[in-house]
């Protein structure tokens, strides 16, 4: 069952504590986990290779692992992105963050959107959750609307909105429409440029039922209506070490952070 937030309501659970740079190492998962546990993020997301790594950190917290599936392009065979979602569940993920193939969208060929999405559904048999990654910035508000509708009847358990490394991010424009376009039972996750806490409440207020962002942390640590930092704990430290002052971006480059 998908989670509403309601004003007033902490940020905490609805977010999934992010890190996809291809240049993450070991200590930084580390430090992902460790800032997972501390400020009780719904779950940590990440590239394969890293899940099984992470189930160690994790173990006997309620924290849940995201992995990415087809990341960041969506363009991999079918057959590869089924074998992936299915090896991260293996590996103790609970939750896939699959990418559908953005050209085929483009080119009405829905059909085999639905393929490719129920194909990763059924690598994890009831086992994790899917959210199907559109990339809204390459797509008009017609292919969106359809993509979710695919996405729905595919099997998965959400649609979201960006990879973070795509043209432009999340716009409560693009969570309006997605969260017509499929069933209240479905979820909605906003991700692309969320640095602050004001733009999340923006998403979830549009009808996000999820967060994916790296700043989590500085989004907590600047509303201490939400959180207080732990003692010790730099306020608006973040897993790709960026400062809190990123979390004020704008433009491009803010979407340019997951």
């Amino acid at each position: 069952m998908v989670k509403y937030w309601k004003p007033g309501d902490t940020l905490e659970k609805f977010i999934d504590h992010t890190l996809l740079k291809p240049d993450a190492t070991e200590a930084d998962i580390a430090r992902l986990c460790e800032e997972a546990l501390t400020y009780g993020f719904h779950s940590v997301c990440v590239n394969g290779v890293w899940v099984d790594y992470c189930r160690e950190r994790l173990a006997g917290s309620p924290v849940n692992i995201s992995a990415v599936v087809g990341f960041p392009l969506g363009a991999s065979d079918p057959r590869v992105k089924a074998h992936e979602a299915a090896a991260a569940v293996e590996d103790g993920a609970s939750e896939i963050d699959m990418v559908l193939s953005v050209g085929h969208v483009l080119q009405g060929r829905f059909g085999f959107v639905a393929t490719d999405i129920a194909g990763v559904v059924r690598a994890v048999d009831g086992q994790a959750i899917v959210k199907v990654i559109l990339e809204t910035g390459l797509l008009d508000d017609t292919q969106i609307a359809e993509a979710c509708r695919v996405a729905e009847a595919a099997g998965a358990h959400y649609v979201k909105t960006s990879t973070g490394f795509g043209p432009g991010g999340a716009t409560e424009a693009h969570v309006r429409l997605m969260r017509a376009s499929v069933s209240p039972t479905i979820g909605v996750k906003a991700s692309g440029g969320i640095r602050d806490g004001r733009t999340a409440r923006r998403m979830l207020a549009a009808g996000a039922n999820r967060l994916g962002t790296s700043a989590g942390v500085a989004i907590l640590s600047g509303r201490p209506a939400d959180a207080t930092p732990p003692a010790g704990h730099r306020s608006g430290d973040e897993p790709d070490g960026a400062r809190s002052a990123d979390s004020r971006a704008e433009g491009q480059e803010a979407n340019r952070q997951y």
